[in-house]
């Protein structure tokens, strides 16, 4: 038979864990002074931009039947 649990005492102990990681996730988001997003944001345009001009173009080929009459 299983260990005898103590619902109110699992139930808070769930309810910190959460608390505990919403905590975490909110020093990650919000944690940084602001020179630090516009760096991060600037280095991220600077990233897409070179990644956009690495791009191939794929231009649709164009099937003569497809404008034809019918």
């Amino acid at each position: 038979m299983g260990d005898v649990v103590n619902l109110n005492q699992f139930r808070k102990k769930q309810e910190r864990k959460a608390a505990k990681a919403k905590a975490s996730y909110n020093r990650r988001a919000h944690g940084r002074t602001k020179a630090e997003r516009i760096s991060d944001e600037k280095q991220y345009r600077q990233n897409t931009k070179e990644l956009n001009n690495k791009k191939l173009e794929n231009k649709p080929k164009t099937d003569d039947n497809t404008n034809a009459e019918n």
